[in-house]
């Protein structure tokens, strides 16, 4: 294939970056944490974690509590943790009567009482400062499984595309976790921890297929492929390497800023979706005998190298779909297998898509290999474009 018909495919993937969407592509999302225990009889201790500048905007709307919003803005402003702390304190009122209305727990199908003291810490959640409160829930003699219910964000906020809130617990002699969000808002200690697994296998596959990121760098590895073994090999690889990463980071042990993970995640997809137009060039739009096996597995040293180069972006998209459910803390632990379950997910829509996509593209290849050259071409440079300009606008923070 010659410059200018790389030129043409340029072009014509640039009108795909002409509508393309902002730097992010998971939307504004939130996450909340809460870790249930039960420090006395008749009481359910919450531990929330909600992102502070969050709360401030939403109390001080829900609450008509101005002056919260006035300290705590400029609090959050200079980031001195201190006083985000004591605005919140000093307006504790406002902050229980949003956040209960908003939490509940339930014992015996009777809601349990709130209780707040004021006092909260700061604690930065992937650079983002998140308020956490102690909020006690008296339920005294009834008796009965626990019912966890969460709305908390988004209210009127048109900035906020939803909520997942992740919990876990030590209730009932027995422990777990579950993730809320607003199509299941609650659940019961007594639930099977199969309808527990299944929601985190659903927050995993819906993170993939919503995630444009990640959709487009699988996109990228796809078209790349020619041969069956070499994107088996490739998935394999993508698959291993985030694996990892995502235990790791869900167990606390590793934690990279969303400042570096993001704009290397763009990096991944335009370098594996260029590598593509770089062997298209090399080879031409007529080369489309794919040739005897040159080494291990019918690969030569180019797919070996690609392969390679996946597995290392693979590490960084798994620090990315850790931070898709802010987890980087070391109580994780409790959370291991429901994130398993999470990657899971992940995993069985990345197969469906490739199950979908490649044969058709072998089909091409097969019948019409100048027209499946053109396809992948431009599928590459499209996918190419979005993601340096991604990275651009993500390392430039805009």
């Amino acid at each position: 294939m010659t410059r200018r018909h790389l030129a043409a495919l340029i072009l014509l993937a640039a009108s795909l970056v002409a509508t393309a969407g902002p730097a992010t592509a998971h939307g504004f999302s939130s996450v909340v944490f809460a870790d249930l225990t039960a420090p006395g009889p008749g009481v359910v201790r919450a531990e929330l974690g909600l992102e502070y500048d969050l709360l401030v905007v939403s109390v001080a709307d829900a609450e008509q509590d101005d002056p919260l919003f006035r300290a705590g803005t400029p609090a959050w402003e200079a980031r001195d943790d201190d006083a985000m702390a004591a605005a919140l304190a000093e307006h504790r009122e406002s902050v229980l009567a949003y956040v209960a209305d908003r939490f509940t727990v339930a014992a015996g199908g009777q809601d349990c009482t709130p209780s707040w003291d004021g006092s909260a810490r700061i604690e930065q959640r992937e650079g983002v400062p998140y308020a956490v409160i102690d909020v006690d829930h008296t339920c005294g003699e009834q008796a009965g499984a626990h019912r966890i219910t969460s709305t908390l964000f988004p209210d009127d906020e048109d900035y906020v595309t939803g909520t997942t809130t992740v919990v876990t617990y030590t209730l009932d002699a027995g422990t777990g976790s579950a993730a809320l969000d607003a199509d299941r808002p609650s659940f019961s200690t007594a639930q099977p921890w199969t309808e527990r697994f299944a929601e985190f296998f659903r927050l995993g596959a819906e993170h993939l297929l919503f995630g444009l990121d990640h959709i487009l760098f699988l996109l990228a590895v796809i078209v790349g492929s020619r041969r069956l073994r070499e994107i088996v090999l490739t998935a394999t690889a993508f698959t291993v390497a985030h694996s990892i990463t995502f235990i790791l980071a869900a167990t606390g042990l590793v934690h990279v800023p969303a400042a570096v993970v993001e704009p290397v995640i763009a990096l991944s997809i335009a370098v594996v979706a260029g590598w593509h137009l770089w062997r298209i060039r090399e080879r031409g739009a007529g080369a489309v005998d794919l040739g005897p096996a040159t080494g291990p597995f019918g690969l030569d040293r180019a797919g070996w190298a690609r392969i390679g180069v996946v597995l290392v972006f693979g590490l960084v998209h798994g620090l990315g779909f850790a931070g898709a459910l802010g987890i980087d803390e070391p109580w994780s632990w409790t959370l291991l297998w429901s994130l398993l379950v999470f990657n899971v997910g992940i995993e069985a829509v990345q197969l469906g898509i490739i199950a979908v996509v490649f044969p058709v593209l072998a089909l091409l290849r097969r019948r019409w290999p100048v027209v499946e050259t053109w396809v992948t071409g431009a599928v590459a440079a499209g996918v190419g474009l979005m993601g340096t300009v991604w990275f651009a606008q993500r390392l430039l923070g805009a």
